[in-house]
């Protein structure tokens, strides 16, 4: 029924019959044995539910990151370990002739109490001046304060020797040297021998033995004669040169620095330094309590590290430890 004011409008197509003369498909779903869904090309649609995700092929999934290999030089530890896979080891590179490095036993070996030295690449050290000394040239023990370069205190040594010995022997004496952290626990120990320093004796010439924790010997320092030069060389505990200490042809500049260069073995190029400072005239004069500087590559095995350490209080006894009536060396010939 058309509603009032509007003319009814008669449809062309018989009514109850789309257009074509099709008839009208079903309504609601198709039962067993009613009409097939046309064919359009398409998959049919899914179920009603959550879609499972679809797992990717071998061939299209992305292939995992390359792992970086750290840093590799003189008996350096890489500070990225990887676990290598069942039946192989690690190899050695070339890099240099000579030069060893670490083996890899999981997590690097570190000797209790030289965790610190793992993360820094240079040391200060410092000699205490004693009073007594300076004023009756009386030889006392040694006293040393080891800082980081913000003047941090790291380790204090003191030198452990008999009254005798000290003023008898002067700077060859021998003697033991023990090296506390903050917490007053022994965490390096040196041993040096007693030794002839002239390089007119090549085979008895100076050594110092150095062990962390106490008991263990993990690196060696033995001048290795020469008739000019001040040569070191720092070995491991299998007694394999490692690094070699160059010293300058003479020990003593006024005024200035003396340089000690820290190389691979052979002697290639210069890696670090032990360097003595200069402290001013007052008390270079009055004093024999010098200033040294000890740089060393970061990625350096902390045990060649602690080694380093004692190279540099053998250089301080040896050519710079002056006693009663004595003076400063001013080269290996002396």
């Amino acid at each position: 029924m058309a509603s009032s004011g509007y003319p009814t409008v008669h449809s062309p197509y018989p009514v109850g019959h789309p257009p074509g003369g099709y008839p009208a498909p079903p309504y609601g779903y198709p039962v067993a044995g009613g009409y097939a869904p046309a064919d359009t090309g398409h998959p049919p649609a899914p179920a009603p539910g959550f879609l499972p995700f679809p797992a990717a092929s071998p061939a299209s999934a992305p292939p995992p990151p390359a792992a970086s290999a750290g840093p590799t030089g003189a008996y350096y530890t890489s500070p990225v370990i990887h676990t290598p896979p069942a039946g192989t080891h690690h190899g050695q590179r070339d890099d240099e002739p000579g030069i060893v490095h670490a083996p890899l036993m999981g997590p690097t070996y570190c000797p209790p109490g030289l965790e610190y030295l793992m993360q820094i690449d240079q040391v200060l050290i410092h000699q205490k001046v004693e009073v007594v000394e300076a004023l009756l040239k009386f030889e006392t023990q040694n006293k040393y304060v080891i800082k980081n370069s913000l003047g941090q205190k790291i380790y204090s040594a003191k030198e452990k020797s008999d009254c005798c010995t000290r003023n008898c022997c002067g700077s060859l004496r021998y003697f033991h040297m023990k090296l506390l952290d903050n917490n007053d626990r022994e965490v390096i120990h040196l041993v040096r021998p007693f030794k002839c320093v002239s390089c007119w004796f090549p085979c008895c010439l100076q050594e110092l033995e150095v062990q962390s924790p106490p008991g263990t010997t993990i690196g060696y320092v033995i001048q290795t004669w020469h008739p000019f030069l001040p040569k070191f060389s720092i070995q491991n505990v299998e007694r394999k040169t490692v690094l070699m200490i160059v010293g300058p042809c003479f020990s003593c500049n006024c005024c200035g620095d003396v340089v000690f260069e820290v190389k691979p073995p052979n002697e290639s190029r210069s890696i670090g330094r032990i360097s003595k400072q200069w402290s001013g005239v007052a008390k270079e004069v009055l004093t024999d309590a010098d200033n040294f500087g000890v740089q060393f590559p970061m990625n350096l095995d902390v045990k060649m590290k602690a080694t380093l350490l004692g190279a540099c209080f053998l250089i301080d006894y040896i050519f710079f430890e002056r006693g009663k009536g004595s003076h400063q060396k001013q080269g290996v010939w002396e």
